[in-house]
Parts: C-alpha cells; sequence; structure tokens
C-alpha cells in the first residue's frame, strides 16, 4: 500500500481524538521523501505515527540551509526525520539505521578505499553542498590525499526537477564518469533503477587512518527540551524495528 494511501486511511480511523504528529518532509527527495508518499522516510512517519496512535500530518519543507531552524525550530513541525543523532540543533531520537557513503561503478570490482591507487586514474564524481568541493567527507578525504580527479554535483541539485540528487549516479551509467561516491541511502535506490547494472559497495577506511566518519546513525529529531516526545518516538522505533528493516532492504538501503 501506498504511504500516502495509508497516511489517509490512519488519519480517518483515528479522526480528531488526537492531535496530529506533524512530520517535517521534503515534497521533492526520494528516496527518502516526496509529497506523493513514495520516499521510505513518509512510510516511516506513517509507522512511528500509527504506533502512537496519532493522525500523522506532512509539512512540506525542503531540506535546505536552515531547515532546522525554520521548520522544527519555530513551530511548524514536531518531528524530522532521517537525521544524524550527532547533530546539536536539535534533541535526535535513537537510530533506527546506520549507513554510510558508498562508492557505485559499472565495474563489478569497484575500489575498496581512498587509498588505492586506481583512483588518481579514474573520473570520480563527488557529491559536494556548495561551491567548495572539499566540503562533504568523501571530498575532504579525497583533497587530503591530493586527488583532484574531481566533479562535484551538488546534493541539492536543481529542485525545479524531480530526484535531482540522482545526477551523480545517471552520470556513472551514462559513463560521464568512472565512479561516484554518494551517501548510501541515495546511492543504492537509484543505482538500482539505472538501465545498466551499477554495482554498489561501502567505502572500507582503515582503522585510525581517517578522522572523517564515513558512517552516521540516523534517526529523528524533536525539538530541544521535549523529552517526553523523544520518549514516545523511542518507544515506536524500537517496537517498529523489523518493519523498518523490511522497508530500507525494499528501497535497497546499504545500511549496517
Amino acid at each position: 500500500m501506498r504511504a500516502s494511501v495509508y497516511l489517509a486511511i490512519l488519519s480517518a480511523a483515528l479522526g480528531s481524538a488526537a492531535p496530529p504528529l506533524r512530520f517535517c518532509l521534503d515534497p521533492n527527495n526520494l528516496p527518502f521523501s516526496n509529497d506523493r508518499g513514495e520516499g521510505f522516510e513518509n512510510q516511516i512517519a506513517a509507522l512511528v505515527a500509527g504506533e502512537l496512535k496519532r493522525p500523522v500530518e506532512a509539512v512540506w519543507w525542503a531540506q535546505r540551509r536552515g531547515f532546522v531552524r525554520n521548520a522544527l525550530t519555530s513551530g511548524l513541525c514536531d518531528v524530522v526525520p532521517g537525521i544524524p543523532t550527532s547533530m546539536d540543533s536539535l534533541l535526535a531520537t535513537r537510530a533506527y539505521y546506520r549507513s554510510s557513503y558508498v562508492f557505485v561503478s559499472r565495474s563489478s570490482v569497484p575500489p575498496r578505499s581512498f587509498d588505492n591507487p586506481a583512483l588518481r586514474r579514474l573520473r570520480i564524481g563527488v557529491q559536494i553542498v556548495g561551491d567548495d568541493y572539499a566540503n562533504t567527507p568523501p571530498a575532504h578525504a579525497l583533497s587530503k590525499r591530493g586527488i583532484v580527479n574531481v566533479r562535484g554535483y551538488r546534493v541539492a541539485g536543481n529542485y525545479n526537477e524531480p530526484n535531482a540528487p540522482a545526477r551523480i549516479i545517471d552520470a556513472v551509467a551514462s559513463g560521464e564518469i568512472d565512479l561516484a561516491i554518494a551517501w548510501g541511502p541515495l546511492a543504492g535506490y537509484f543505482a538500482k533503477r539505472e538501465p545498466i547494472p551499477l554495482y554498489v559497495s561501502t567505502v572500507a577506511v582503515e582503522p585510525g587512518r581517517s578522522q572523517i566518519p564515513l558512517s552516521y546513525d540516523i534517526g529523528m529529531g524533536v525539538r530541544k527540551g521535549d523529552f517526553e516526545l523523544k520518549r514516545a518516538v523511542d518507544g515506536a522505533l524500537e517496537r517498529s524495528r523489523d518493519r523498518i528493516a523490511k522497508i530500507l532492504r525494499e528501497f535497497n538501503v546499504p545500511y549496517e
């Protein structure tokens, strides 16, 4: 059942007895969420609301700079899904998955680490946030090693287009680049949907070799001080653990 249909049924069944649980969701950010309820965060939000016996309400807000301040802190929504639990601008829940940056390649034997000499010969695509090519963990790791044969693909992309962040994966499939280094959930989802086989592998980091984390615990966030809601969401996530794992597998999310 599509998440949008599930949300409508859930809200109707619960009526107005319980206040809605308002999730801040991006309307154009697959595989995480969109305004048609097709993302895995749409589905996980539905699970959490259902566990808490509250109707769910989506507050659509693009996840750009100032997202937490403008949407959550200001009171427009109650919960933000899909955030690193290390974020200090909100109160984070327990993690419901852990993922990492990955290599995406047309080769079935992709490089396993940033220290593979082959990286100096390949056309590499890396996700960037702004104009500073050293502003994401993989870009910074490549820069530290003097690897400059790199092309940047903005995480946000052109927001007027559907699935803009997928351009880095499209570039591997088309042969524009040989290798992409991208956030695991995005890479796993879009690589599976390309017209040719693409191979996804976790970036290996030798213990003590890198001070830059490439794997992150992902949870939900509520406003600072809202410990009651945090405890409620923590409980819902724990009770939904197996169902969340099933959703992540269906979306081909590399997770630990």
